[in-house]
Parts: structure tokens; C-alpha cells; sequence
């Protein structure tokens, strides 16, 4: 069989303000590659030029990203404020409706960073703008100076449900991640289980209740040494698992009934 074809959905640049490009953090793309054993497909973040059907019968899964801009707050309706910094409101069209669509029916989704939030606010979750302002919250952004090692340093452990998904995956209910983030889920939807937390107990891991497929979801970074961490590692290996159960059993099943 050949090997599953899993999309990034990726984030919209300005190159020297003037040319407009989508694109997908080369980490991401190398885990897909290197631990799911997947084929990489960079989505581009505009609705005006994407068929979803056609998107969702190529990709047998899909990994929702970090990135800069944030999932605006009339998502989950409230206003947007200055703390709730730079938004994109073409990814939010794309990745909130493709979130609920693959739910559905059961097609892999993995969040990651914003991606995580995104899985959230689609099934209604509300968002806090800046955790770090929260009494007892811990500062979970990204270090502003130092090396790429540095900044995706392991840095707070995550405590996860004893017997729940993701100890599942991990072999452990307490695991060592990176972070790298400043919003984090508020209120949580009623689909919405939240299966880890930081220390501060900030959310950091969830899943879809009664969902019918793959719907882990991480507020840190594992793109970053997946091949190597052993937390990362096997949260790929899992979701990449899933998308080719799915490419045997879903989508060429789909396609071939038509």
C-alpha cells in the first residue's frame, strides 16, 4: 500500500510586504515524513481557491499548525481586543469547518499549538488571550532570545489521565514537553475532553468526545526532534497509524463506492 498523504494546513506570509505566500514549518513536514511515514501535502489557508471535497479525498488526515496569528474571537463569540494580538481570518474559514467536517466522519485530525485551539473553538470552546495574565499562570511563551534548542527546550511536565488516550500513546500519564504559546483554552466545549495539564493547570491536551477517529490534540510544539523525543515519537507514529487505517478502510472505500 502506498504510503498516506497527510495535509498541513499552513499559514499565509507577506515576503517584503508585497507577495503573498502559503507555507508550513519544514519540522512539521519532516515528522510527517520521517515518523508517520506519510506523504507531506502544505495546504494553502484560502477558501476561494480550495475544493474541500477534493482536499479531503486526497489527504487521508490532516495536521493543523502553530502559527503567529490567532483564531479570532467571534469564533466563540467575543469581541477582539489588543491582547488578542494578529489574526488570519482565511485559515480560521478554512480550518474550522474542515475540523468539523472530518470529525464527522471519522478522518484523522492532529492539532498543534494553534491548531489545538482551533480544534477547540470548532467545537465550541472559548479562548483566554493571554494566559500569562491568569492568577498562578505560568508564562508559556516562546523565549524571545537564544537557539531553536533553547527556545523548544523541554520546559514544564504534562499530567495526563491515568487509563486515558493519551497515557495510552505515551506508556506514561506524566510526560516532559516544550511550550511555546501565550493563549490556552478558557472554557472548555461540552465535546471537548481535556486529558493533560500543565502544572499552572493550563490545558494541554485534549480530544473529541464520541468522536469516530483520531482527534489528539497538543498545545506544545512535538514537530520539534520528533523523530528522536519520546513523547513526540509515538504521538506521531499514532496519528500516522491512523491515517493509514483510514486510507485502507475510509476514503479509497468512499471513493471506490461512488
Amino acid at each position: 500500500m502506498t504510503r498516506p498523504v497527510i495535509g498541513i494546513i499552513g499559514n499565509s506570509h507577506m515576503i517584503n510586504e508585497t507577495y503573498k505566500v502559503f507555507g508550513a514549518g519544514s519540522m512539521t513536514c519532516e515528522a510527517v515524513a520521517q515518523v508517520c511515514d506519510a506523504v507531506p501535502l502544505i495546504v494553502p489557508t484560502d477558501p476561494a481557491i480550495l475544493c474541500m471535497d477534493t482536499l479531503r479525498q486526497t489527504c487521508d488526515g490532516f495536521i493543523f499548525t502553530g502559527g503567529r496569528p490567532n483564531v479570532h474571537p467571534e469564533e466563540y463569540g467575543q469581541a477582539p481586543t489588543d491582547a488578542h494580538g494578529a489574526f488570519d481570518r482565511e485559515r480560521d474559514r478554512v480550518a474550522l469547518d474542515l475540523i468539523k467536517d472530518c470529525v464527522a466522519v471519522g478522518q484523522p485530525i492532529f492539532g498543534i499549538c494553534r491548531g489545538y485551539q482551533e480544534v477547540a473553538v470548532a467545537f465550541g470552546s472559548s479562548l483566554h488571550p493571554e494566559i500569562r495574565d491568569l492568577p498562578g499562570r505560568d508564562n508559556h511563551r516562546m523565549p524571545p532570545d537564544g537557539t531553536l534548542e533553547e527556545k523548544f527546550a523541554l520546559r514544564h511536565q504534562v499530567t495526563l489521565t491515568p487509563d486515558g488516550p493519551f497515557a495510552s500513546v505515551f506508556g506514561a500519564d506524566k510526560v516532559m514537553t516544550n511550550t511555546l504559546h501565550g493563549q490556552g483554552i478558557d472554557v472548555a466545549g461540552d465535546r471537548i475532553v481535556i486529558d493533560g495539564h500543565a502544572p499552572d493547570g493550563t490545558p494541554e491536551a485534549i480530544y473529541i468526545k464520541d468522536a469516530p477517529g483520531f482527534t489528539l490534540s497538543v498545545q506544545w510544539h512535538p514537530e520539534w526532534n520528533a523523530a528522536n523525543d519520546p513523547v513526540s515519537r509515538p504521538l506521531f507514529q499514532a496519528f500516522g497509524q491512523a491515517c493509514r487505517a483510514w486510507r485502507k478502510t475510509g476514503r479509497l472505500v468512499q471513493t471506490a463506492a461512488e
